[in-house]
């Protein structure tokens, strides 16, 4: 029997009303359990770390465990289609940064979009990009690592954290402004690299300033440059890229966090409350800069501040990646 349609209306009206009951009640009673967010790199790197100082804070702000884990692989896609496809409840979270959510956007054919299909939560911490490379190296300075590099063109390895990925981009850059010629070297994250680097296995790489600033302060690598417009206060006697000679080379790995689509405003709201909570916190503040992070000013720590930096970052970076034929393998 057919339903008369005023009946009809109040059915539907009924059960919309009854969804819209249903998810205001689950968001204000966020987080009833656990919240897990994706490292997708490997345990040990910079955005590892990072993420374990945020989730410890974090904790604290909204009353429930925060736990990481690290989703590998793919320059980072493995973690973050994971994330993109994870119920958006707010309970599955990625912590990302320029590579994932713009740089693979262009170079890899990817099952879900950067933007689209996530909802941005916060801007976290900002990390410049610098090359350095093993202590055995000649050169002294960049002027003469781009003469050395010259002298042998198509030897030196440079370790990078999958193809198609930021430091693929940057040393692709990098070649053809200096007009040098080197062997990439995909690895699955920052920390083996690292592992190889300090081993003698490859010559260099270009990574943030938070992976090799260890091992750059007990003098087992030497940095050649900083990928910024000024000098970095992690590190002021490494010189930028513009004083090295490689003018215009600007590259930062600021990191975000990110929610999948769909995820309620209410439960994004009170997830960002914990971020700029635990950004103001002043031992995490101290953490960070030691892991040479700077953390974003408060105006920035907000959903529209991260989706404003993603955007001018993309409209920066597809159009390089896209001309110079960048793709992942």
């Amino acid at each position: 029997m057919e339903l008369p349609r005023r009946n009809l209306f109040r059915l539907v009206a009924g059960a919309a009303a009854a969804s819209l009951v249903s998810r205001t009640v689950v968001a204000q009673s966020f987080p009833a359990r656990p919240i897990t967010i994706v490292v997708p790199f490997p345990a040990g790197g910079p955005t590892d770390t990072l993420g374990r100082v945020l989730a410890d804070r974090m904790r604290n702000a909204l009353g429930q465990s925060v736990i990481i884990e690290n989703l590998t692989g793919a320059a980072g896609t493995i973690g973050s289609s994971h994330v993109a496809r994870s119920l958006p409840d707010g309970y599955t979270l990625i912590l990302g940064h320029w590579q994932t959510h713009v740089v693979n956007g262009a170079t890899y054919s990817l099952p879900f979009d950067v933007v689209t299909d996530f909802e941005p939560i916060a801007l976290i911490a900002d990390c410049p990009m610098w090359l350095v490379g093993k202590s055995a190296l000649p050169a002294k300075n960049m002027s003469e690592l781009i003469a050395w590099l010259k002298e042998n063109p198509g030897k030196a390895t440079v370790g990078i954290g999958g193809a198609g990925g930021g430091a693929d981009v940057v040393g692709t850059y990098f070649q053809k402004n200096t007009g040098t010629r080197f062997q990439f070297v995909p690895y699955r994250g920052a920390a083996p690299i690292m592992q190889d680097l300090l081993a003698g296995h490859i010559d260099m790489t270009f990574t943030q300033v938070a992976s090799a600033l260890p091992q750059f302060r007990a003098g087992q690598v030497k940095a050649y440059a900083v990928m910024a417009k000024s000098r970095w206060a992690a590190v002021p006697d490494t010189p930028t890229s513009d004083e090295g000679g490689v003018p215009g080379l600007y590259a930062s790995f600021w990191h975000g966090l990110w929610a999948p689509k769909g995820t309620p405003k209410n439960i994004v709201a009170k997830l960002d409350a914990a971020v700029v909570e635990t950004l103001a916190d002043p031992t995490v503040r101290q953490r960070f800069i030691e892991l040479g992070q700077e953390p974003w000013p408060r105006d920035k720590q907000s959903p529209e501040a991260l989706a404003a930096q993603q955007k001018v970052e993309i409209e920066k970076w597809w159009p390089i990646i896209k001309a110079a034929g960048i793709r992942a393998e």
